[in-house]
């Protein structure tokens, strides 16, 4: 909520670009509808991810009423590097979006990957990808009306069947100013079928900027891979650290002071139930038994859940 944040001092700000001048693979937290939240972020913060971003933000909505900035965006000091990841089809739309978040993030992100039938007919997300001349002109048109020079402004892109044609939007991209890429390495019509990580090499080797790999990573060891393969700069990471939030730290699988971490930073922030429950879940998954998750998936309210953590883990 910005209005509360400019009660308290400005944000320390960082350049994110740092991370990747660093000579270490940047370990980054995905934009994730309803979970990338501030306490998210604050707990994969405490498990050496590097950078996090936002969920998608519709950016006509942001910048045309106070109500969704309040509910969209909520960050504080700790929350840095930060990218505010925003959906748009319109270049002065996300300029103005751009302007009203520079005080309170390191960047934005535009969406070019969301493959939802929603954000398609609205025409963002992975739709973009066919419309590189518009890219550029997002990209650049923030570029001119951002006077932060550390200021990131990147993309999140999905692949072409023809690859010819995303290394011809990335190079677009780039020619306009764009800080770094990040590549779900699968096309729009594609969900559970294998990531194209030699995609994801092909478009590293054709660009000079950095390239974040994004796609099926579920532990540090897949991280690691996932670099070797494709010499991304970067990885990034959605449903593996929903499963396990401390994967970035070396942990094949959520260690209990991460849940404990995770009791206590959820109910600092205020963090409404359902979300609250649905995290534990996610990470409970690989260390509960059938019988147990019939117990504690139909929990419902944050005192059963709390009792049920101290009764059966002593947490």
């Amino acid at each position: 909520m910005i209005d509360d944040i400019i009660e308290t001092e400005e944000c320390q700000l960082t350049d994110p670009m740092d991370l990747f001048h660093s000579g270490q693979v940047v370990k980054i937290c995905a934009p994730m509808v309803r979970y990338s939240k501030l306490a998210f972020r604050t707990l994969v913060r405490k498990y050496s991810c590097d950078l996090c971003y936002t969920p998608m933000i519709v950016a006509a909505d942001f910048v045309r009423s106070a109500k969704a900035r309040d509910s969209e965006f909520t960050t504080n000091k700790g929350d840095h590097p930060l990218i505010v990841q925003f959906a748009a089809k319109e270049a002065q739309v996300l300029c103005d979006a751009a302007r009203i978040i520079c005080p309170f993030a390191d960047g934005i992100d535009l969406n070019c990957g969301c493959p939802q039938r929603w954000a398609i007919s609205e025409g963002y997300g992975a739709c973009l990808i066919n419309k590189p001349e518009l890219v550029k002109d997002m990209v650049r048109h923030v570029r001119n009306q951002i006077d932060n020079p550390k200021f990131s402004v990147s993309i999140k892109i999905r692949i072409h069947e023809d690859l010819k044609r995303t290394v011809d939007l990335c190079q677009k991209a780039e020619a306009a100013g764009v800080s770094w890429i990040t590549v779900h390495g699968r096309s729009i019509e594609e969900r559970h079928q294998p990531v194209h990580y030699d995609a994801i090499k092909i478009i590293k080797q054709s660009m000079s900027i950095p390239i974040v790999a994004n796609g099926d990573i579920k532990s540090l060891k897949d991280a690691e891979n996932v670099h070797h393969l494709t010499e991304a700069d970067g990885v990034m990471v959605a449903r593996g650290l929903l499963a396990n939030p401390a994967m970035f730290a070396g942990y094949e699988e959520t260690p209990f002071q991460c849940i404990q971490d995770w009791v206590d930073i959820a109910l600092e922030h205020g963090t409404p139930f359902t979300c609250f429950h649905h995290h534990l879940m996610y990470m409970m998954e690989r260390i509960t038994s059938k019988q147990e998750k019939k117990v504690f998936n139909v929990l419902s309210s944050t005192s059963a859940v709390l009792d049920y953590l101290n009764d059966h883990y002593g947490l």
